[in-house]
């Protein structure tokens, strides 16, 4: 084997890979510190990386049939926390911008006159049931675009298409919202 590595690092993938997860425990701990430690990197933040280290070994179980044999493991392993970790700061941010945006919401809202407010509500409303009347994937692009404001590259991957496609049905449901609600 290459040096840096086990020589028994390959049967334990194989054995892994038979569902032995002795194995897999075995496999992986040699390589669980510097997961963490990227996934500290990635978030900042202890806890988050600890998550993200954590939920890392769980995808890597999952994809462990699809591992090639006789591949080093460490950064196969490390690539998986990097990539849960950005998952998770990325989740994290938009939790944050959501909380600030309710915040706001609700310091606005204290200041209007009742008349106003009523006439909010209303508008409100009538948005919500045109877009309501949208189809699924219309709804679901303004959704992720407008209401939790989510680029164009978050909404592809939410909705598990391309960025084109996104652009075209936003255009699209852009179109039909305004002439269903004025």
């Amino acid at each position: 084997m290459t040096a840096g590595r086990p020589e028994d690092e390959r049967e334990l993938v194989l054995r892994a890979q038979r569902g032995d997860a002795r194995a897999f425990a075995d496999l992986v701990r040699p390589h669980w510190e510097v997961a963490f430690r990227v996934a500290l990197v990635v978030t900042g933040d202890p806890a988050e990386a600890e998550e993200a280290a954590q939920e890392a070994l769980v995808n890597a179980w999952r994809a462990l049939p699809r591992f090639r044999a006789g591949e080093p493991v460490r950064p196969w392993l490390v690539r998986i926390a990097a990539n849960q970790a950005r998952n998770r700061r990325r989740s994290a941010g938009r939790r944050a911008r959501l909380v600030r945006r309710a915040a706001s919401a609700t310091v606005a809202a204290e200041a209007p006159s009742a008349g106003t407010v009523a006439v909010a509500a209303d508008e409100r409303r009538r948005l919500l049931a045109a877009l309501d009347e949208l189809a699924d994937d219309a709804r679901l692009v303004l959704v992720c675009r407008y209401l939790l404001g989510l680029s164009e590259q978050e909404t592809a991957a939410a909705a598990g298409v391309r960025v084109g496609t996104v652009k075209s049905r936003t255009a699209r449901a852009l179109e039909r919202l305004r002439e269903r609600y004025g």
